[in-house]
């Protein structure tokens, strides 16, 4: 009776070990990590983020969330048009998190078959502010350190299939919209 007492005690223990492993938020809700409050964050923190964010994700589709259909969104990431991120493989490795971005859509301002290097981490605000997903571009010769530009991205959902990150657009009429960028797990 002990040996199967401390068997389902080991199991629960796993189980809750593994659960706490990996982010998932499924709110959809996005923060910019300005918060005048000192609550605890609501969703999971900064390392369960970057546990739920590493490996290789393909960037399935991007939607749009309170941007109306006649705003044009020119580039992302002072990079490309969103359609020339459409099939990127989002290379998120752990380590020194030097990861990379490879563009796979074909399109009059795409370059396909180009490799972007980032530096890639998530931000931790602090005083109950929420994660964040930052990333800098590094060209050939840069440093990390002498980057000095990056781009945040709010955590909406990650498990281990899929991933979403909302990018904030600030409209012509000063209101705020989002670029909903869906992730699926690359094996």
């Amino acid at each position: 009776m002990h040996k199967h007492i401390l068997s389902l005690l080991s199991l629960f223990t796993v189980i809750a070990l593994l659960s706490s492993c990996g982010a998932q938020r499924k709110d959809g809700g996005y923060s910019s990590g300005s918060s005048n409050t000192t609550t605890a964050p609501s969703g999971p923190s900064a390392s369960q983020w970057r546990n739920g964010v590493k490996g290789t994700w393909v960037l399935n589709s991007v939607t749009r969330q309170d941007i109306p259909q006649s705003y044009t969104v020119k580039n992302i990431f002072d990079e490309a048009p969103v359609d020339c991120f459409i099939g990127s493989v989002w290379h998120l490795p752990t380590g020194n998190y030097k990861g990379s971005i490879s563009f796979n859509a074909s399109g009059t301002l795409c370059a396909t078959g180009a490799v972007r290097t980032i530096i890639w981490s998530i931000h931790n605000p602090g005083n109950g502010g929420e994660p964040e997903f930052q990333f800098k571009k590094l060209y050939a010769g840069d440093k990390a350190s002498n980057v000095t530009t990056g781009y945040r991205l709010g955590l909406s959902f990650a498990d281990g299939n899929s991933l979403t990150m909302k990018m904030p657009v600030d409209l012509d009429n000063g209101s705020r919209g989002y670029l909903i960028f869906n992730f699926s797990k690359q094996n």
